[in-house]
Order: structure tokens, then sequence, then C-alpha cells
């Protein structure tokens, strides 16, 4: 009976620890989510209430689940969670050393701060942060792409890349610039630098030469990181501009490795009230046509004092895990067989023939330009 009752206290101190940190239990909303009668009424769940269950499954497997799903990430090699398709093994997949991870978003949209939590939750950096953020500081931008191990770990089987936002008032450049870096590949320390940056933030040439020395890396997959709080009040105020933005950023065709939408992460959702942050995710969600619940993760980032979470808050650590964890799956589905010798002869022969049909082209083009009339 003793440890019954010390386990009850174990348990109830573990779901008091939890609802401190479940802010959407304050919106009115959430009192229907507990009636008895909820399950006769699953198949017609609003908007909201599905998002309410999401988020309340999230705090109910946050204090047992992180633990065991931090322990999959920091043992994760790349190609762990490759499934069979195809008829191919996997020993003929074309399967990188290291899984890349781009996180791609409109300026202070949270990457950096993103990045910081995760080195906190899953390296155990603490408080240190390793990503300069523009928090405090409105003209910092990031300048450099910045490779992150995030596990702090030699053995880590993925890595994470720190990008600059893109400008609101560039939106075509800012896309073709991802586009470049999902199609070339990336690199640590490679500059950012654009046409309209000021002389004294380009990068000096030493440090152009010096991004060529360290390794390149395709992305496997990119992350769409979104500002919830600048959203929701854009939203507010009918300004469609940077919404616009967001949808064409989430729509680009570069950042899409397969069928699935790019995966979503609000932060800086802790600046609105309950109510504004449920009310934001859902008009975001619906105006992208991506699901309320499973399409998009709430992470805040950094606490109301400015300072991480860390253990602290299990569910926006689970929350983070979780996120990774299935941006993970979905890079090991993206994995392309391995070229053969049959294939490169292939490729070479189709460039041979391209190259004869645009030789015989262009004569049939000169001789018809230049060539003697036939007069009538």
């Amino acid at each position: 009976m003793a440890g019954e009752f010390i386990s009850n206290e174990e348990d109830d101190e573990k779901r008091s620890r939890s609802s401190a940190f479940c802010w959407w239990r304050t919106v009115k909303e959430f009192q229907d989510l507990v009636k008895p009668d909820l399950d006769h009424a699953l198949l017609n769940l609003t908007p909201i209430l599905r998002l309410l269950r999401e988020l309340e499954r999230l705090a109910l497997v946050a204090d047992e689940g992180l633990d065991e799903l931090r322990h999959k990430l920091i043992t994760y090699r790349s190609g762990d969670f490759w499934l069979p398709a195809g008829g191919i093994s996997k020993a003929d997949m074309d399967v990188p050393q290291v899984i890349t991870i781009l996180l791609v978003g409109l300026s202070g949209s949270g990457k950096s701060s993103l990045v910081n939590l995760m080195y906190s939750v899953l390296g155990r950096s603490g408080l240190i942060p390793f990503a300069q953020t523009s928090r405090g500081s409105s003209n910092y931008t990031t300048m450099f792409l910045e490779e992150h191990n995030v596990l702090r770990s030699m053995r880590s089987g993925f890595c994470v890349y720190d990008s600059r936002g893109v400008d609101l008032n560039r939106m075509r450049e800012g896309l073709e610039e991802i586009s470049s870096w999902m199609s070339d590949g990336v690199r640590h320390y490679q500059s950012c630098s654009r046409r309209e940056d000021n002389a004294a933030t380009i990068p000096q040439i030493g440090c152009q030469l010096s991004s060529a020395r360290f390794t390149p890396r395709l992305v496997n997959c990119a992350v769409l990181v979104v500002n919830l709080a600048e959203t929701a009040g854009a939203f507010k105020k009918g300004d469609l501009k940077p919404l616009q933005a967001i949808r064409d950023l989430f729509r680009c065709p570069a950042i899409r490795k397969s069928n699935e939408n790019p995966l979503l992460i609000l932060t800086h959702g802790d600046l609105l009230s309950a109510e504004e942050r449920i009310d934001g995710r859902l008009k975001l969600c619906e105006y992208l046509g991506v699901p309320e619940g499973t399409g998009a993760y709430d992470i805040p980032c950094l606490t109301e004092q400015g300072i991480l979470p860390e253990e602290s808050d299990p569910v926006t650590s689970y929350a983070l895990i979780e996120a990774i964890y299935r941006v993970l799956i979905q890079s090991d589905r993206t994995h392309l067989p391995t070229r053969k010798p049959q294939d490169w002869l292939l490729i070479v022969w189709s460039w041979i023939m391209s190259s004869i049909a645009a030789f015989f082209a262009s004569l049939a083009y000169f001789f018809s330009k230049f060539g003697p009339k036939k007069i009538h």
C-alpha cells in the first residue's frame, strides 16, 4: 500500500509539473474537450478541439517519452529510419554519412533561437548560446550558413543548418537562394551576403575561402520556421504581405524532397495570450492547407524571462524532439538508389544525343536563315 501511495504521489507530481506548462488549458473551449460524452462526438470535433487534443497528447507523453525519444536521436545513424520500398535493398541506396536539415524562414522567424533550444534539450548545454540571435539587436542578421552538431557528439547522425532569413521585400531573391542551397548543397561558414548588404557586413575574401575547406552537404530536408507572434499580428491587421511570403516559402518546389509538406515550427508563441496563440495557429494552418494538429509544432524557444526552457518545460522539449524525429523519418524516405556504371553510361549517352540534336537544329536554323531563298 505504501509503495502504491508513493507511486500515486509521483504520478500526481509529474502531472502537476506538466500542467504548469499546459498554457492551452486556460481557453474556454478546453472544457468541451474533457466532457464525459466526448467519445460520442469524436468525428464531429471542431478544428480548435482537434488542436487541443493534439496539445494534450504532447503533455501526456512528455514526461515518460522525453528520455526515450531523446535516446533514439542520440543513437541515430543516417538511414536508421529507412524502410524497404521498390524491391531495392538498403545496401543499394545512396545514404549520406550525415543527414542535413536546413532551417528556412523569414528574417526574425526564430531559426537561431530554435538552434539554441536544440543544443539545450539534446546537447545538455544549459543556457550557453551557440547561435547568435536577433533578440535585443534588430540590426543583427546571419551572414553565414552555420552547421550545428546539436547533439554535441562525434557520432551524431544528423546536423542542422541555420540560414539567413528571407527579406520580406526581396522574396524572389530569397527563394532563388534557398533553391540553390537545396540543389547545390551547403557548407559550414558559407557566405550569405546579398547585393543590398553594406560593405562593412559583407564577408571578407579570406572568410569565403575558408568555407571551401569544409565538407559540402546535400540538404535532405528543409524545415519552415515561422514567427507565430508576428503572423498572428498580421492576421489581426489584415496585412497579407507576410502571410503570402510564408505561403511562397511553404510552396517553394525546391524545399519539397517528397510528397509530404515541409514541417512547420511556430516560434515566439509565448508572446501571445492563449487565445491569440490558438487562433493564430488555426488561421495559419488553414491558410497553408495543413492539419492544425499534426502539421505544425508550437515551440516558443525562449521563456518570458528570456532564457531557454530546457527540461523545466517537458512539453516544449518533447515537442522539439518529436519534430526532429519526424524530420529524420522524412529524410530517410528520400534516399535514392546508388548510381551504377550503366546509369552513368546512359546519362553520358543521353547527353551526347542531346548535343547532336542541338547541333543539327542549329544547322537547320542557320541554313533556313542565311541560305538561298527560293524565288516564286
